[in-house]
């Protein structure tokens, strides 16, 4: 009678177990290996960030980004640059953060972590984990911006039958071309995709990165657009590039510099530029109505990238040397805390 008992309790066991692994199994099928949903309204890096190389990402605490000094690998540090570390030897740019990954456009070759140089690096859009682990290509294709909008990967792509605009999900799964023509996917917010059209002119459109449609917003003559609560900043392209903004609900433009300029980003409560000039080129930096403006340095500056704390660029004839400023500061320096690493 015992004998009984013991094999009944065993075969109860046993297709527990095997429930528990069916409905395991099936956990699995519906899941399909989908990645985490990132909070509602996630935006994977600024717009201006991302207009000047997406070299620096801030996220929850951390500053992500790609350390010139060390090949462009890829790095982390606090806001405040304490506890500056490797994350990995990947060449990066396009950085993008949300939930618990990072997201970026992996460029070139790296080091072959053996101390004998360098191997070649495929290009490819990939995901790592945000200590660095994990690393997973996307797509091989050519990225030339990319921005995450909730669970979307946007990716304007160069391919060798032209541009392709498309969506795919952070698993790289359900991909949808969108485009065949350049839609910078870079100025995001709330779930809409500000964008500068480049077929027929350059007037601000919004893109539902849900249900596909857009909308005309102004017919401006902008590019780069930047949206920052009620305003769009943006280069103005018939005035010979000059820095304006335009507020959406008053319809107004105001003109914040009529120096010609090459790039710039907003953050913090100002606007840094690059002067455009053959005769006195300048980075320069104001107030976001304009005011206050201030020369931060003498020539001319490439990947203006801002964080919450500080601003960082680079000169346009060295592509190895990191500098950081303070924001609103009028000095600056080599960023030394990433070279020593």
């Amino acid at each position: 009678m015992k004998k009984k008992m013991k094999k009944k309790t065993m075969y109860i066991l046993l297709a527990a177990v095997l429930v528990l692994i069916l409905g395991l199994l099936t956990l699995y099928l519906i899941l399909g290996g989908r990645m985490p949903q990132n909070p509602p309204g996630t935006i994977g890096n600024t717009a201006g960030n991302l207009n000047n190389g997406g070299l620096f990402c801030e996220h929850e605490g951390n500053v992500y980004f790609s350390n010139s000094f060390d090949g462009y690998s890829l790095y982390a540090m606090d806001v405040n640059e304490g506890n500056i570390r490797r994350l990995n030897n990947l060449k990066v740019g396009n950085i993008l953060a949300g939930g618990n990954y990072l997201y970026y456009f992996q460029t070139g070759t790296v080091e072959d972590g053996t101390g004998f140089g360098q191997i070649p690096g495929t290009k490819s859009f990939g995901r790592c984990k945000k200590n660095g682990t994990g690393t997973t290509s996307l797509t091989k294709d050519v990225v030339v911006t990319g921005q995450l909008v909730d669970n979307d990967l946007f990716l304007l792509t160069s391919t060798n039958d032209g541009p392709s605009f498309y969506k795919i999900t952070t698993s790289s799964s359900d991909k949808t071309v969108l485009a065949d023509y350049v839609i910078n996917p870079a100025c995001a917010q709330d779930g809409v995709i500000y964008y500068v059209g480049t077929t027929q002119n350059h007037y601000l459109y919004a893109l539902d990165a849900k249900t596909h449609v857009s909308t005309e917003v102004w017919r401006g003559n902008l590019w780069d657009p930047i949206l920052e609560g009620d305003y769009v900043y943006y280069m103005d392209v018939p005035n010979d590039y000059r820095l304006c903004r335009y507020s959406l609900s008053q319809n107004v433009v105001e003109v914040l510099t009529e120096d010609r300029i090459d790039c710039f980003n907003v953050g913090g409560g100002y606007i840094y530029y690059q002067k455009n000039s053959s005769e006195e080129p300048q980075l320069k930096c104001m107030r976001t109505d304009g005011s206050d403006g201030k020369v931060i340095a003498q020539g001319n500056y490439t990947h203006i990238n801002m964080t919450s704390r500080y601003v960082y660029f680079q000169d346009f004839t060295d592509e190895i040397t990191l500098y950081h400023s303070p924001l609103g500061s009028d000095s600056y320096e080599v960023f030394y805390g990433a070279m020593q690493k």
